[in-house]
């Protein structure tokens, strides 16, 4: 006699324990288990409709992005009130190149292993290279999920190409500065060098696909207007870092010391170019595609970061032999007092360069570009409270439309991130669909 249908599971689980036994083994219904874990996400994505869920994780990046801003901006005014010490008290006046980004890596990993001091040290170092290259190869694809070749292809080529592109861009727009500095304006070097800001819209158009937004492109045009008021609202000559009009300039030198206005204006005007450049490269072949989480992203920025500061160790310093043998460039390290005040430069310039890294990997290049110029209101501030000098009606005019760019810019991106986040979970909850089809055609 067979047994009655009705009595025998027809699922595939009448090898399951009707209860948890005494060793632990959980049920079918249990919480633990993997399956129910992932039918429980599943319906509470779909709880929440695209446009919340996608404003979620925006607030969640801007979060962040906010945080390291306010870090990135703390630490420039750092390093750019000791560079200036450093030169005019203490009388050394060398460039220093990015060697200091090598740091960036080992701080994080540095900051990450106290966080989960708890992991042992081989799980903690595999899990976290397992990061770094699959996060490598969401790059290298700009897929959030790659498959086929590019999930097995190594990122460590592309990774090395890409590091020398940005990195050499970035370094002659950096070398542009020192070379004009002594050939043109302080005001003239102010306003162009800080179109970079426009430069960096114009590339995001045909490189990242972005398109043109009438309310990004007034952000953008009133954020270069404000720095045009600051460089040229006083028409009296003023000297760099001795008056708010130029702050922020304060390694350059006097209006009338100008020797060749116009081959400087031409050189800082290729630098302002290669600097937007600079920072579109940066969000196009080193950042991961949008839906990656933002600790994923961030890690990844300072991994980069340092990988940009070796290639400037192994690389950049080729020329440096050179010029002290022709006497262009002497070189010379820091010594005593100037020692340990470039040391505190060096580093807030490191932190500031990371923080922006990571606010471009958040947000976008144009933002970063535009909350790049609230430095010079912000170091105006910091001069007139440490030298008692009154900022002029300029640079509190030019400050106050630079933060009201920015503020506006903000908003904008805050929208468009929005759009993108949305549309992203709209295709993750039809591919879902989709695979709930087939999962409950199969069974």
């Amino acid at each position: 006699m067979s047994p009655t249908p009705s009595l025998r599971p027809s699922d595939g689980r009448s090898h399951l324990p009707l209860l948890q036994d005494d060793r632990g083994r959980p049920s079918y219904d249990s919480p633990d288990d993997p399956n129910r874990r992932t039918l429980s996400r599943r319906s509470q994505l779909r709880s929440r409709s695209p446009d919340a869920t996608a404003q979620l994780a925006t607030k969640k990046k801007y979060t962040y992005a906010a945080f390291f801003l306010g870090l990135s901006l703390v630490s420039f005014v750092v390093q750019t009130e000791t560079a200036v010490y450093v030169k005019r008290e203490l009388g050394w006046n060398k460039a220093y190149c990015m060697l200091s980004w090598c740091l960036l890596w080992p701080v994080q990993l540095l900051i990450l292993r106290i966080r989960k001091h708890s992991v042992p040290w081989r799980s903690f170092w595999r899990q976290h290279v397992y990061l770094l290259r699959s996060t490598g190869q969401m790059v290298a694809s700009q897929e959030l999920h790659p498959t086929g070749r590019d999930a097995q292809r190594s990122p460590v080529r592309y990774l090395l190409t890409r590091t020398a592109i940005v990195t050499s861009a970035l370094t002659i727009a950096g070398g542009s500065w020192y070379l004009a500095v002594d050939l043109t304006s302080a005001s003239d070097l102010t306003a162009i060098y800080n179109c970079s800001a426009f430069f960096a819209y114009a590339f995001s158009i045909p490189l990242l696909k972005e398109k043109p937004r009438a309310d990004k492109i007034f952000s953008v045009l009133l954020a270069v207007t404000g720095v045009l008021v600051v460089a040229y609202g006083d028409t009296s000559p003023i000297k760099p870092g001795e008056r708010g009009g130029a702050v922020g300039l304060a390694l350059g030198e006097e209006e009338g010391e100008a020797k060749n206005r116009v081959v400087g204006n031409i050189v800082i005007g290729i630098g302002s170019v290669l600097y937007g450049l600079y920072e579109v490269l940066y969000k196009k072949v080193a950042c991961p595609p949008e839906g990656t989480s933002p600790g994923r992203g961030m890690i990844f920025a300072n991994a980069f970061g340092s990988l940009i500061g070796v290639f400037t160790l192994l690389v950049l310093w080729l020329p440096l032999p050179v010029l002290h043998y022709m006497g262009w460039e002497t070189f010379e390290l820091p010594h005593g007092e100037a020692a340990w005040v470039m040391l505190i430069s060096v580093l807030a310039n490191t932190t500031f360069s990371g923080s922006f890294l990571i606010l471009i990997s958040l947000t976008s290049p144009v933002l970063y570009s535009v909350a790049a110029l609230l430095t010079i209101f912000l170091v105006a501030i910091v001069d007139w409270l440490l030298t008692g000098v009154p900022l002029s009606a300029a640079a509190l005019t030019g400050g106050f439309i630079i933060i009201a760019a920015f503020i506006l810019l903000s908003w904008s991106t805050f929208r468009e991130m929005n759009e993108k986040r949305r549309k992203t979970y709209q295709n993750s909850r039809l591919d879902d669909d989709i695979s709930d089809s087939y999962d409950t055609d199969g069974s």
